[in-house]
């Protein structure tokens, strides 16, 4: 029947049929151009672990002496079975998520990897299932979406390899071809790691927050000699909550907020004001500060948005000490949508119009919570009686994660300064320790290793005690141009009181 013009053509669009249209396999190259950044891709890994109901992840940079070449995620989740891996590595695959779930799209792992890496693979067995594997080569993917099918025993073979972490049952994500990897310099490695994986802890530790505050859940950051197996680095991931102060910045807060937000009802904000100049990590240390101040917005307990007013004001300066922290309701998919790296929230105007109809119990009106804040701000800023400390190079390996948050916490920092690192070696039986000023590496006789360990093997992070103090005593040296008789002399002092305790140690 020929079509006939209808007097409702502004409302109904009349159609004669339906055909199929899949993608088209560059659409995958679509995913490498996502905008994702190392550490948030590396996020999203571990949060599909997180998913799996994994309580260790272990991030594995694998290191062929000063080459890096490749990167691995690795968790003891359920794990995957063939049919479930063929949907994990489909673009978009997960055609629906528990209101729970940290996933949300189906294409974190691909867009994620693809955005850093020419090759993804990803390795998995449960306690029902042998261990398979799948891989995305990217070259070949663009072409007409062909996934490789792993050889099974190299499968089993890695799984082996790592079952310290995945034991019956876990999933393994390798990136190979890594971009990053390959702009390293000769003699840079060393560099590149430390930046690569301070930036990766600070993003971990603040997005992951209140998984790392449990007590059953742990991230470590590892290299590891890929012929040798021996660990060069580790490094345990500390939570880095943006609301971690010891004492608020005002009293009566923090103070909780109801917002009216159509479609929604009340919506819960919870209002803090930090304390003013505070050292800590979690407030100077994730970012400017202009960016940091605002809403924190989480999504099943994983922080999806670290500061920003969403439109509905601008950042200024004297707001600073400002943070909110909202819980997204499982019905607020009209009012908010997340972005797919999960690095920010878009509202719609009501939830800007809550905001400005918000009120605590007392009858208080956000605006006053805001101009709390400023005056906190200003009133600081008016005392000017801040002691401030002398900045320090940073620590490196050696000293433990918790030791180097604690001390980067108390202590302005020397910026674009390699760290100090600690290692024990063979030194002579009248020294306790030796400055290499060019390699930035504090050297330690290993043959009084064992009076700091309790009869205990000695690991990268031992004796915390004693590197503590020596970083205290021996930074400023490191920070000279050159070394004047009296730091010479200092440092003989403190070898021979040192090797005097040791040896008096080992006597007991």
């Amino acid at each position: 029947m020929p079509y006939a013009p209808s007097a409702d053509w502004q409302f109904v669009i009349p159609t004669e049929g339906s055909k199929r249209l899949p993608p088209a396999a560059r659409y995958l190259e679509s995913l490498t151009h996502q905008g994702y950044g190392f550490e948030a891709a590396i996020a999203d890994l571990i949060d599909n672990s997180i998913d799996a109901g994994a309580k260790n992840v272990v991030v594995s940079f694998l290191r062929d002496e000063d080459r890096l070449v490749s990167l691995l995620v690795i968790d003891d989740g359920c794990g995957m079975d063939d049919n479930a891996l063929d949907v994990a590595m489909t673009v978009g695959g997960r055609e629906g998520y528990s209101h729970k779930a940290l996933g949300h799209f189906g294409a974190g792992l691909k867009a994620a990897s693809l955005s850093h890496a020419g090759s993804l693979t990803v390795v998995s067995r449960t306690k029902r299932s042998p261990a398979a594997g799948r891989r995305w080569l990217i070259a070949r993917a663009q072409k007409d979406f062909t996934c490789d099918i792993v050889e099974p025993r190299y499968c089993q073979d890695l799984v082996d390899r790592y079952d310290g972490v995945i034991g019956w049952h876990g999933t393994l994500v390798r990136w190979d071809d890594v971009h990053a990897f390959e702009t390293i310099t000769k003699g840079q490695a060393d560099r590149f790691l430390n930046d690569a994986i301070e930036k990766l802890e600070t993003h971990l530790g603040l997005y992951l927050h209140r998984f790392l505050a449990q007590d059953d859940f742990h991230i470590d950051v590892v290299v590891e000699d890929v012929r040798t197996r021996e660990e060069l680095d580790h490094r345990g991931v500390e939570p880095i909550d943006p609301f971690g102060y010891r004492i608020p910045g005002r009293a009566g807060y923090p103070r909780t907020f109801k917002a009216p937000v159509e479609g929604i009802g009340a919506l819960t904000l919870t209002a803090h004001i930090w304390p003013p100049k505070s050292p800590l990590v979690s407030y100077r240390g994730i970012g400017p500060l202009a960016d940091r101040q605002g809403l924190y917005i989480y999504r099943n307990d994983r922080l999806v948005q670290a500061g920003g007013w969403n439109g509905t004001r601008s950042a200024e300066g004297h707001h600073n000490l400002a943070r909110v922290a909202l819980d997204l309701p499982s019905e607020a998919n009209d009012v908010f949508s997340l972005t797919v790296k999960k690095d920010g929230v878009n509202v719609t105007p009501s939830f800007a119009r809550g905001l400005e109809q918000a009120v605590d119990n007392e009858g208080e009106s956000f605006s006053a919570y805001l101009a709390a804040s400023e005056t906190t701000y200003r009133e600081a800023a008016r005392r000017n009686t801040e002691v401030t400390r002398k900045p320090m190079i940073p620590p490196g390996k050696g000293l433990d994660p918790k030791l180097r948050r604690v001390l980067r916490d108390e202590l302005p920092e020397l910026e674009s300064e390699d760290p100090i690192a600690f290692r024990w070696e063979v030194l002579r039986e009248d020294v306790f320790f030796e400055l290499d000023r060019e390699e930035r590496v504090v050297r330690l006789n290993k043959d009084f290793r064992h009076a700091f360990n309790g009869g205990k093997r000695g690991g990268l992070n031992d004796a915390p005690v004693v590197k503590s103090m020596l970083y205290l005593m021996v930074n400023e040296i490191f920070q000279k141009e050159r070394v004047r008789a009296v730091h010479t002399d200092n440092i003989a002092l403190w070898n021979s009181i040192l090797v005097t305790a040791a040896r008096c140690e080992l006597d007991r």
